[in-house]
């Protein structure tokens, strides 16, 4: 097996540059990532350790940290993106849409982009059938939003060997699983290329505060030292930014000023362009088609 038998590897600075959108040279991706957290089921991450380590279902406070998120986190972030007059991408649990109909409809109304996180908050390689529930997920999401969905995020960023093929075989454009480059690249997939869609395990509240128990503006703190390195690397074309939110860690109240201060200096700037998944992937198309791209592995070679 090759060392990545989907995208070939290519140095940064090899790349040619590509035009900016609108001339700016700072893409800001922001990534709103809304869940389904099952009550049931035992908690994807925990905040507070059970007592002797046994852990227990129902999970009554790491479930409520999450629900608080629902509650309270989400009207706080989109008050502000819709202050700012921001767009984002929104990656949906689909069983958000029957379990918390009232947020599912505001998020509708926001008129952010929707894009596929699976069923629940539960990786695919966890999943006992991986294409039923990707494709009830689709499913689910394009009923609800009447469009057809492009993107995908899986839940953390778990995939099996097949993942990338059976989301281009349901029709899925682009995938942010694959956090290895600042632009978008093609991969290869049986069916066809997927482009893989710049996304951050750096600037991502999930790691800056669950993981890494990072003081409350670490967000805004990283944000101004990765502008620096853009600025720095100007030369060698656009860049993108994107920003991983949830709204049990970016929406309590200690953190919000710090998010605020954070899209506030993006806003500033005369350099920076936000904008959503599909448009990025229109952009990267346009002046990247996939017959253009750089040479694919003999798939059915690297990953057999």
């Amino acid at each position: 097996m090759t060392s990545n038998p989907r995208i070939p590897f290519v140095l940064s600075t090899d790349r040619p540059a590509l035009p900016a959108p609108d001339g700016k040279n700072i893409i800001v991706h922001l990534v709103v990532n809304v869940e389904n957290w099952r009550f049931d089921s035992a908690m994807p991450r925990k905040l507070l350790t059970a007592p002797h380590g046994k852990d227990s279902v129902p999970d009554v406070p790491n479930f409520s940290w999450a629900e608080y998120g629902m509650r309270c986190g989400m009207p706080r972030i989109m008050d502000l993106l819709t202050e700012l007059n921001l767009p984002s991408s929104c990656a949906l649990n689909a069983g958000v849409i029957a379990n918390y109909p009232r947020l599912s409809d505001r998020i509708l109304e926001m008129g952010w982009e929707i894009i596929g996180h699976g069923l629940h908050q539960k990786a695919l390689s966890a999943e006992v059938s991986e294409e039923e529930i990707i494709a009830e997920a689709i499913d689910k999401i394009e009923a609800f939003t009447g469009v057809d969905m492009k993107g995908w995020l899986g839940p953390g960023l778990r995939e099996s060997p097949d993942t990338p093929d059976i989301l281009k075989a349901h029709g899925v454009r682009y995938c942010c699983d694959w956090v290895l480059d600042d632009l978008p690249v093609w991969m290869e997939t049986r069916h066809g290329p997927l482009i893989a869609m710049p996304y951050s395990l750096e600037i991502n509240d999930s790691v800056l505060h669950a993981v890494q128990h990072n003081p409350s503006d670490e967000l805004y703190e990283r944000t101004v030292a990765t502008l620096a390195t853009f600025e720095a690397e100007r030369h060698l074309g656009p860049r993108i930014m994107a920003i991983g939110l949830h709204p049990h860690l970016i929406g309590v109240p200690h953190r919000l000023g710090a998010f605020r201060r954070t899209l506030e200096l993006l806003c500033d700037r005369s350099d920076t362009i936000f904008m959503t998944g599909n448009q990025i992937a229109d952009w990267y198309e346009q002046h990247e088609p996939s017959s253009q791209a750089a040479t694919p592995h003999t798939l059915s070679q690297a990953i057999s």
